[in-house]
């Protein structure tokens, strides 16, 4: 386990159960949550949560009706983001308390 997957790992376990993709291999899309947690702390935006989801689910499942810029989401799909959004921030919050 290398250092993206333990802080995709944290982030992770702070997205509700329910929220999770059910597809089988959620790690890569961890792993890309973690680089946006490094990258952006917490400016991270849900666009950009959705955007690593886009470039994960190219993968998973080409002809997916979500895969569309975030700006042409409907509410309630762009709403979606928003769980791992808050699961980042929370990361980063936590590391920034434990400095």
């Amino acid at each position: 386990m290398n250092y993206l997957d333990v802080v995709g790992k944290r982030i992770r376990d702070r997205v509700p159960r329910s929220e999770i993709p059910n597809e089988r291999d959620t790690d890569l899309l961890f792993r890309i949550y973690a680089v946006l947690l490094l990258a952006k702390g917490l400016q991270v935006t849900t666009e950009d949560v959705h955007n690593a989801w886009v470039a994960w689910m190219s993968e998973i499942d080409p002809t997916h009706a979500s895969l569309i810029p975030f700006g042409d989401l409907d509410a309630s799909t762009a709403a979606d983001d928003e769980p791992y959004v808050v699961a980042i921030k929370s990361v980063v919050a936590d590391e920034e308390t434990h400095k």
